[in-house]
């Protein structure tokens, strides 16, 4: 069957710089925001779009993310025509290899898009946290008469250097393209959201697979080859809450930006739904003594102490006398009675014992390696940390790592 527009949705990256939470797991399964996963975000804006056809490109720790998919039932995407369906590098007698790059995945997987025949396919990476009508902007696309329209948002000159950044002119148009530049000539950022013309696509990624020195990537080889043919490219502006969610600072920043009485992102906007698939829980509980304030507390929780600006998922619990403060605690957690957790990203099913404390300054001789936590804690997936244990600011633990810490510290 015919469509218009087909979605190609990559979540396939590692997420290296998330760390332990995506060492079993693809940096789009990663959980957010209470209930959700990242990946929820791209595919609610497809359905909130009118978008039913979504390819999702997967590589990386694939495992968790397919199971969490399934049949697309809780998106809204179980359709008889279209639907989301997972796609793994796979072998044929001619080719096939792991995706070298995100073009690469897309021409990988020409075929799906080629049966439905459609004018245009949008591209999405799975790992931004966002809500956008992509209908907006394939009018926008079709209007310019555009062989490519690349969603841009206006970020800080200050920060301009640490994105893909699209230099257009009075009208739009995109007159170069310029990827983590020094010394940057505008301030519009490329979104890693794209809409190009199919069959126009398909011819410049198939001479971009022929070429050997190729990284075969949008941003390095495609969009410059389009430019330098004088293809029309236009860059749609968005505005609106967007974060890339790739460190763990950006994780945890965006998880505190849905706290407070106008989060900068708004989930309970009943117009443009975040859907997920959720296990059925009961409702969470608060005890007598507990103090919750400025905080998103998910189903199945019990919360016995002090919670404030913090982010508890599905079946997480904290303990009398415990407290709780700028906190990302994921899916299960248990924290015990009198602990003391401050700013901290707690991994899944992970076990904090009674008396822990968790983002305490470090302590005269005492080294920590923050490189890629800054002042947060991290503490991975199904980790049990013993009674009294003391975690400084910055730490990482893990369930290989967690002796470091038993005798004081002095090696964190």
């Amino acid at each position: 069957m015919k469509k218009k527009i087909v979605c190609m949705l990559l979540a396939g990256g590692q997420g290296s710089r998330l760390g332990v939470l995506t060492s079993s797991m693809a940096k789009p399964a990663v959980p957010f925001g209470g209930k959700y996963r990242i990946i929820d975000f791209p595919l609610s804006n497809c359905v909130n779009s009118d978008i039913d056809t979504v390819g999702v490109l997967t590589q990386y720790r694939p495992l968790a993310l397919n199971s969490y998919l399934g049949t697309g039932q809780h998106w809204d995407l179980d359709r008889s025509s279209g639907g989301v369906f997972v796609l793994p590098p796979y072998m044929t007698e001619h080719d096939g290899r792991w995706y070298s790059g995100t073009a690469n995945a897309i021409w990988q997987n020409r075929s799906f898009v080629d049966q439905y025949d459609p004018d245009y396919v949008l591209i999405l990476s799975g790992d931004h946290i966002y809500k956008m009508d992509y209908t907006k902007m394939l009018k926008f696309h079709i209007a310019n008469d555009a062989a490519a329209t690349i969603a841009v948002l206006k970020v800080p000159m200050e920060e301009a250097h640490r994105f893909g950044i699209m230099n257009t002119d009075e009208n739009g148009t995109i007159v170069s393209f310029e990827e983590k530049p020094k010394v940057p000539k505008s301030n519009n950022a490329s979104m890693g959201i794209y809409i190009f013309n199919w069959k126009l696509l398909r011819d410049y990624m198939e001479r971009d697979d022929a070429d050997e020195t190729s990284d075969n990537d949008f941003g390095k080889n495609i969009i410059p080859a389009m430019l330098n043919a004088g293809e029309k490219m236009v860059a749609y502006p968005f505005e609106g809450y967007w974060k890339d969610v790739g460190t763990i600072q950006s994780l945890w920043e965006a998880n505190m930006d849905l706290l407070g009485e106008k989060p900068e992102l708004n989930l309970n906007d009943p117009a443009w739904r975040i859907y997920t698939r959720n296990p059925v829980m009961p409702p969470h509980y608060t005890d007598a003594a507990a103090d919750v304030k400025n905080s998103l507390v998910a189903e199945g929780c019990v919360v016995r102490g002090k919670v404030e600006h913090t982010v508890l998922f599905c079946g997480a619990k904290v303990g009398t006398g415990a407290a709780v403060a700028d906190a990302v605690v994921f899916p299960n957690a248990e924290i015990g009675e009198k602990c003391l957790v401050k700013k901290a990203i707690i991994g899944e099913n992970s076990i904090i014992g009674d008396g822990v404390q968790i983002g305490v300054p470090p302590e005269e001789g005492e080294t920590v390696d923050n490189r890629l936590t800054g002042d947060i804690v991290l503490i991975g997936n199904d980790v049990t940390i013993p009674a009294g244990t003391r975690i400084p600011s910055g730490a990482v633990v893990t369930a290989e790592t967690i002796g470091q810490f038993l005798n004081g510290g002095k090696n964190a």
